[in-house]
């Protein structure tokens, strides 16, 4: 009787790290393309990523390079202050795009440039998202009182 018992125990266990193994497996697979990996502009100087991943990048839009084309097309770089990385955008931008303001782009680096798919600036006139601040202050270039 004991050993029947036990044996039911050890097919619960194992039947719920089949289903614990498989859920996770199930979550990773079904979040690959949502996990876009933030990079400063420095990191990819450094180390360009493939033309194939998306990822984000932020930093400061760097003062007189925004430029308005045809349509919605637009081109500026981004910069953390250590390094700058043009960015090309076909589409509408937020009300608080401007330069020298933070930003964060999602998209890919084809070619030497970043071709985003979508645009984010901060959403008032103090706020900063934590990864450009992080970017900055490692390149020096961020500072308490900046917005």
């Amino acid at each position: 009787m004991k050993s029947l018992k036990k044996q039911r125990r050890i097919q619960i266990i194992a039947l719920a790290t089949v289903a614990l193994v498989g859920s996770t497996a199930l979550i990773g697979y079904a979040m690959r393309d949502g996990i876009n990996y933030f990079r400063s502009p420095s990191q990819v100087m450094e180390t360009p990523p493939e033309p194939t991943e998306t990822f984000r990048i932020g930093g400061l839009v760097e003062e007189g390079t925004l430029q308005r084309g045809q349509g919605e097309a637009v081109r500026f770089s981004v910069t953390d202050g250590g390094a700058s990385v043009p960015v090309t955008y076909v589409g509408v931008l937020p009300d608080l795009f401007e330069e020298n303001q933070g930003m964060v782009g999602t998209g890919r680096y084809v070619n030497g440039v970043f071709e985003a798919s979508e645009i984010l600036a901060k959403h008032d006139e103090t706020y900063m998202p934590k990864e450009v601040v992080d970017a900055l202050k490692e390149q020096g270039v961020y500072r308490e009182g900046d917005s």
